[in-house]
């Protein structure tokens, strides 16, 4: 693995589809898309397409979390091997 890779470690989801927690999950490996603001429908990210993750939790008394992390998807470099 190098800085950068795309790391799948798993989703913690409930049990309905509103509550999914990853792409794979929302488009239900791929056989059922999606349809963005835009009207396109995408299965998967694609090279080009920019990730932005935010997380928190908070009760009554307090809000913690990690901010924002935004990453565009870059087309994978070509071995030579």
């Amino acid at each position: 693995m190098q800085t950068g890779d795309i790391f799948a470690s798993g989703t913690i989801s409930g049990s309905s589809k509103n509550s999914y927690g990853s792409l794979v999950e929302l488009t239900w490996a791929g056989s059922e898309p999606i349809k963005l603001p835009s009207g396109e429908e995408r299965t998967f990210i694609c090279d080009g397409d920019s990730v932005a993750i935010n997380g928190w939790c908070q009760n009554n008394d307090y809000r913690i979390g990690f901010g924002s992390v935004v990453a565009t998807i870059l087309p994978a470099i070509k071995s030579n091997l």
